[in-house]
């Protein structure tokens, strides 16, 4: 399963409807918090997180992910680059950055690369 976590509806609309054209299984949330009480994160193959959201922003989440062990590869997306995000995102452990708006491919091209890690494939 692709988790998609974003404020911007938009966002989350159309990268669902992407990847399920692309025969992914994919759930989506409008914050970390949301995400985190779901209960879908171990069944999480590639978490799909906004740097910047209310609450709980992506790279918070990512630490927390870190400091507790939890690894699921992670594709940061952002219409906020302050120059040095995409090395530290990458540095920490990301998939990769993609700048808002994203296009299909690069976007399908991540997700690729992050459950090829796992040898997960759409259904």
């Amino acid at each position: 399963m692709i988790s998609i976590v974003d404020d911007d509806a938009s966002i989350r609309a159309g990268s669902r409807t992407l990847l399920r054209s692309a025969g992914y299984e994919v759930q989506t949330f409008a914050s970390a918090d949301e995400f985190l009480t779901s209960g879908v994160l171990g069944l999480t193959q590639c978490l799909i997180l906004d740097v910047r959201m209310p609450g709980i922003d992506g790279l918070e989440l990512q630490r927390r992910f870190h400091a507790t062990g939890i690894r699921v590869p992670i594709i940061f997306i952002t219409a906020h680059d302050d120059g040095s995000l995409r090395r530290r995102v990458i540095e920490a452990g990301a998939v990769d950055l993609l700048h808002k708006p994203f296009g299909a491919k690069a976007l399908l091209a991540s997700v690729q690369t992050a459950l090829g890690q796992s040898n997960i494939r759409p259904r």
